[in-house]
């Protein structure tokens, strides 16, 4: 009895050993994420700390976080039992975790401020009108619908703002309390489409040749030499990944652990011979964005060409793309923007890629997007999502859109001629919106 007695002692300990060691390897993403998504809501969005937690951070291990914010340095500390992170805010530059780093070292190595706002482009010349407003009459019959959304939440989910664009006018917008139209909202995965038009401009200016095998120096000793940008912006680049938001998932360690995100992607092993297996990967676009940024002669350079070429022209002004600490934008996942923003940016896919008179992207670019990718089922083109396998049954299989973590969406009919920007935080499955009933509606009431 005492060898059995000493035997279950000693599995209880090992347990619990294990249990603490494991638990350890969480400490930075169960803190990383509440500081750095604390810290982007407060200073880039302008929220209120307790709706914050009440909203974005009450979910499994993150809402026992204790989250302190320091609105003289602008930072954010989150701990939970033993472990802490720290995120920290600078202008221009949005909201950056804190690795082994400190704020002001931080400070240190990004472009001076002046300097950056250089290379956004002279704010003047940035075309500052507004969206028209559509016809009068789609709007009275879209105003319920609207109010259901947001104010009433008939349609399930927690949206921030909610944009119809229909022929290019706006015929409805509503913002739940705290959120107007200037403030910038978290772009979650949406941000991946951006990066496909980034790409696009650069294809127009023969900078780059998609379908090319893309010269990564870590690449070049095996398989994976045979990728293509084309492979990595329609998800086959055959790396191995795994997504899954729990636990210690590729994407969380990328997201809340890693220093340079693009190289934690690129350093992964090819799994399936490039261009033949299709798997989601938030890390294939932070690859992307590490090569696009190599191909400029410096940062100053590489930012000022992202805000001339893409974001000026659709008339968006100083939007944030945060970075990670090696001075990446974080393409896949940390752009800031408002809702108007976003509509602009799907109008533009809407119309072929121009902007009024002016082309932004290639001519058949935009085809190209939304062509099903190999071995997606027909739910994926390159960086942008498909309905045309289906997926929601009562609205036309033409329509594409721009999916983020949470429920942020941007929503492309073109036989409707319609865009429809949702932001929010509506994590599935529990308070997922029933986008289905919602953009039927949207189509019953736009098609009369």
């Amino acid at each position: 009895m005492k060898r059995l007695l000493r035997y279950f002692a000693i599995v209880i300990i090992l347990a619990i050993v294990g249990g603490c060691i494991y638990l350890n390897t969480l400490m930075p993403i169960i803190t990383g994420y509440a500081a750095k998504n604390m810290a982007s809501a407060v200073f880039v969005s302008g929220r209120e700390a307790k709706d914050v937690e009440a909203i974005d951070l009450n979910f499994s291990f993150i809402r026992f976080t204790s989250n302190t914010v320091d609105y003289e340095n602008k930072t954010v500390t989150s701990r939970f039992l033993w472990g802490k992170s720290t995120a920290a805010y600078l202008e221009g530059y949005g909201v950056t975790l804190l690795r082994g780093i400190t704020a002001e070292q931080l400070k240190e190595q990004r472009i001076p401020l002046d300097v950056l706002r250089k290379a956004q482009a002279q704010q003047d010349t940035i075309s500052k009108a507004p969206l028209p407003v559509g016809d009068s009459t789609v709007a009275k019959r879209l105003a319920p619908i609207a109010k259901a959304f947001v104010n009433e939440r008939a349609y399930h989910g927690h949206p921030f703002a909610f944009v119809v664009l229909h022929k290019g006018g706006v015929v409805a917008e509503c913002y739940d309390k705290g959120i107007s139209r200037d403030t910038k909202l978290l772009s979650w995965s949406m941000a991946k489409s951006f990066v496909n038009a980034l790409i696009g401009i650069m294809v127009k200016d023969s900078l780059i040749d998609i379908h090319a095998p893309l010269d990564i120096p870590e690449w070049q000793g095996d398989g994976r030499k045979a990728i293509t940008m084309h492979d990595l912006m329609q998800m086959q680049s055959g790396l191995e990944w795994n997504e899954d938001y729990g636990a210690r998932s590729d994407v969380n360690i990328m997201l809340h652990c890693e220093r340079d995100m693009g190289l934690f992607a690129l350093l992964k092993p090819l799994k399936y011979e490039p261009g033949t297996h299709w798997q989601y990967s938030s890390g294939t676009t932070n690859i992307v964005m590490r090569y696009l940024r190599s191909r400029f002669s410096s940062d100053e350079a590489f930012i000022h060409y992202m805000h001339s070429r893409l974001f000026a022209p659709l008339g968006i002004v100083a939007p944030i793309f945060e970075q990670d600490l090696s001075g990446t934008p974080v393409g896949s996942s940390y752009l800031y923007a408002t809702a108007r923003d976003f509509a602009r940016f799907g109008q533009m896919y809407l119309n072929d890629g121009c902007v009024g008179n002016e082309r932004i992207l290639p001519e058949g670019w935009v085809d190209y997007t939304h062509t099903s990718a190999s071995a997606s089922g027909d739910h994926y083109g390159a960086f942008f999502w498909l309905n045309r396998n289906g997926k929601f049954p009562d609205v036309s299989k033409d329509m594409y859109y721009c999916d983020g973590h949470d429920g942020q969406d941007i929503f492309i009919f073109p036989s409707h001629q319609l865009v429809v920007v949702i932001l929010g935080f509506s994590p599935k499955p529990d308070n997922l919106i029933d986008f289905n009933a919602l953009l039927r509606d949207i189509i019953s009431q736009t098609s009369r």
